[in-house]
């Protein structure tokens, strides 16, 4: 079935395929967008849970010729990329399917845009770079967390400094998003908390991000709605299918939003953590938020649009002021981590503190910084990471 809320089928330019089993259509969308050599991209832990298998067998039985390349890493690097066109190459394909989470959906356009365009990623890093056009892609999410499968960019690290590149073009966006969630389902509970706090953290960034508008604050406050009603659900019974598919369209309404307003400095100070410390990016996020949306609602206008956020989440009551609806979305931040077991604090996390001073450096050079609501520099940046290393007043 094609996805049910309204504001989908006109806010993306990806179709988006919704329900449990959704994954048998893959075949005929391939078909139906005149590919034939499709190279399917995922990793070893699909592999292992039989997805990938499966998808192969439905692309197979369509008459596709299928390669696989299923070795992509999380926070996949330029190496990866690199390796999955090693895979493309050896079979000339016309198609990507990309099956995982965002790791998998980033590299298969990571993929996409050397293997139509040249270069290196570092090329490609901001915004319409690619000369000529790509091939379809069509994603499908195993987790609820990244949007990746909604969005024009791929995050792609160096292998060197492990620092992500932003790398965007509109021809990378997915032609089709395919939302199953069977195969949600399967996911250990560790990778559903770390990819629901990623979904969540971006319609609260998403929702008063500098560029926001009207459109982009309802996605994000949709999403942070179904969130609230059905993040806590998953974390208790991963089987529950309803609340697994709730989840993945609060992760893809997040993500359309993202296309339309940016993030903020909660990823910004996320991804050094990530670096430095290998910390999953959707628990490096989780633990930067609350300090993050504090921070923020010092600027009267951020602190009112929080209130918004909280209302259409269920969160406050219309009666709240601004700053009791902000302490209202802190305490739900909080409360979400520890029942996902995800550290609340950077000390927790085995961040060294001697690492602070150059992480917010890195922090404050990160491109989401720009698009936060209240301007930020290294100085204030580290005051963040300062608050979040042992502080548990959330």
């Amino acid at each position: 079935m094609t996805l049910g809320p309204p504001d989908l089928e006109h806010a993306t330019t990806t179709r988006i395929v919704f329900g449990p089993g959704s994954i048998v259509q893959i075949g005929s969308l391939v078909r139906g967008h005149g590919g034939s050599r499709v190279l399917l991209v995922t990793d070893q832990g699909l592999v292992k849970a039989g997805h990938a298998a499966r998808a192969r067998e439905i692309l197979d039985a369509a008459g596709l010729e299928v390669a696989v390349f299923d070795r992509v890493r999380p926070n996949p690097t330029d190496r990866d990329v690199d390796a999955c066109i090693g895979a493309a190459r050896r079979q000339p394909i016309d198609f990507l399917v990309a099956l995982g989470g965002g790791s998998s959906i980033d590299a298969a356009k990571g993929c996409n845009f050397l293997l139509t365009n040249g270069g290196s990623m570092r090329d490609y890093q901001g915004r319409g770079k690619a000369r000529s056009p790509l091939l379809p892609l069509i994603a499908i999410p195993t987790t609820a967390g990244t949007g990746s499968e909604v969005q024009s960019f791929a995050l792609i690290a160096d292998e060197q400094t492990h620092m992500k590149m932003a790398c965007g073009d509109p021809l990378a966006a997915p032609r089709a998003a395919v939302l199953d969630p069977l195969l949600a389902v399967t996911q250990p509970r560790s990778v559903i908390a770390a990819s629901g706090i990623d979904a969540i953290s971006h319609a609260v960034e998403s929702f008063v991000a500098r560029n926001a508008t009207g459109e982009s604050r309802r996605l994000a406050a949709d999403s942070f709605a179904r969130s609230a009603r059905h993040f806590a659900r998953v974390l208790a019974d991963a089987g529950d299918v309803e609340a697994q598919g709730e989840m993945l369209l609060a992760a893809s309404l997040a993500g359309i939003s993202i296309e339309k307003s940016m993030l903020g400095i909660a990823h910004s100070l996320a991804n050094p953590l990530t670096a430095h410390f290998n910390l999953v990016h959707g628990a490096a996020v989780g633990v930067m938020l609350p300090h993050v949306v504090r921070f923020n609602a010092q600027d009267e206008a951020t602190a009112r649009r929080y209130l918004d956020l909280a209302l259409a989440g269920g969160v406050a009551e219309p009666s709240d002021q601004p700053a009791r609806a902000v302490e209202a979305i802190v305490r739900r931040l909080a409360s979400w981590l520890d029942a996902g077991t995800l550290p609340r604090t950077l000390a927790q996390a085995g961040v060294e503190h001697s690492a602070l001073g150059a992480m917010a450096e890195e922090a404050a050079a990160q491109w989401t910084a720009r698009f936060n609501p209240r301007e930020v520099t290294a100085r204030s940046l580290l005051h963040l990471y300062e608050q979040a290393y042992e502080s548990c007043d959330v």
